[in-house]
Order: C-alpha cells, then structure tokens, then sequence
C-alpha cells in the first residue's frame, strides 16, 4: 500500500511510523487563513485544504494524510506564531491555565475522503517571565500551535486526553481513518 504524509512537520512523521513503517512525506502549500464556528471546524477545513493540496499525488498512492492543530481558550485561537514576540506573548497567556488542543486529520484512502478531530485539555505551569523567555530561546517555537511541544516536557503540567493529538497527529483517530493498527504505547491516558 501506498501511503503518503502530506506535511513538512517531522513530529509527525515521526508519529506516523507507528501506524505505518512505509510512507513518503511531501509538503504542500494550502492557504491556512480560515476561522470557523468553532474550533473543531476550523482545524478540519483546514486540514482538508492540506488534503487537497496534495490533489496531484492521489493518482500514485492508496492513502493520503494531511492533519491541522490548533491551541484555544476562552475564545482565542492560538496558531503558530508569526514571530519571537508572538510566541512570547502566547506562553504569558497560557501559563497556569487550561486549554484545548485541537487537531483534524484528513485522509484519501482508496479515492474516499474522510476527516476525524480530536480534543485534548492541557493544563499550563505557572510560568514566569524568565521561564517563558528562557524557553522561547532554547526551544523552536515559531513552527507549533501555541508556541510549545509537549515532548519537551517543560510547560506542561498535566493534560487529559491523546498524547499524540497535542504533539499534532491523534494515532487513535488515524487509525480509525486508515485501518492501520496503533502500536503507540498507552494512548489516551491522564497526566
């Protein structure tokens, strides 16, 4: 089976192997600039405009994968951030709260469209301003929703909810989209 990774992010990639051993990884440019109702809508729209910019690709594979997160809370989205201070500015606000991280996979398999999205609760340190600025300067911020990666294992107090959907590609949902076992150890647990 032919299995393609529509996306420039190696956490994903790396997320995918446990799904699969054998993919390709392409990235493609698709407009991300959309805000829906909610949360859930938006990710999905724009993991589907992810999807469809690999539209040339589907005629060589038998599935295609693309997937969007974001951070929200108390009606904010929080994407990627277009710089140092927005990623700054995006720590001050989360720090010592509890958000939701939302991620959408869309997946082509066999020609059919299909789009899963998964919730996650995540709750924040208390972070001082030295933390945060120390964190932003030793860490890749501006490529993450939110400006942080759980793996770094620094901000995160605990969160409820996969595991994987906060590092960007929920495996439980994948999974059920592409019919590839899950081997990731104790998916969905409360930390």
């Amino acid at each position: 089976m032919r299995v393609l990774l529509a996306s420039n992010s190696p956490r994903r990639r790396e997320l995918l192997k446990y799904l699969t051993s054998e993919f390709d990884v392409k990235a493609f440019s698709a407009d991300e600039n959309f805000k829906g109702k909610t949360p859930e809508e938006t990710v999905t729209e724009i993991a589907l405009r992810k999807l469809y910019a690999a539209k040339p690709e589907f005629c060589d594979y038998d599935v295609v994968i693309a997937s969007d997160t974001l951070v929200y809370m108390d009606g904010k989205y929080y994407g990627k951030p277009r710089d140092v201070s927005a990623a700054i500015g995006m720590l001050s606000e989360l720090s010592g709260k509890t958000h939701t991280v939302y991620s959408a996979v869309a997946v082509m398999k066999n020609g059919e469209v299909s789009t899963a999205t998964e919730a996650t609760k995540v709750t924040f340190k208390a972070l001082s301003e030295k933390d945060i600025r120390e964190y932003v300067s030793t860490h890749q911020v501006l490529d993450k929703a939110g400006a942080y990666a759980v793996q770094d294992g620094v901000l995160v107090k605990g969160y409820s909810g996969s595991y994987t959907n906060i590092v960007g590609l929920p495996l439980e949902k994948l999974s059920q989209l592409t019919g590839f076992e899950n081997t990731y150890p104790s998916e969905n647990r409360c930390n």
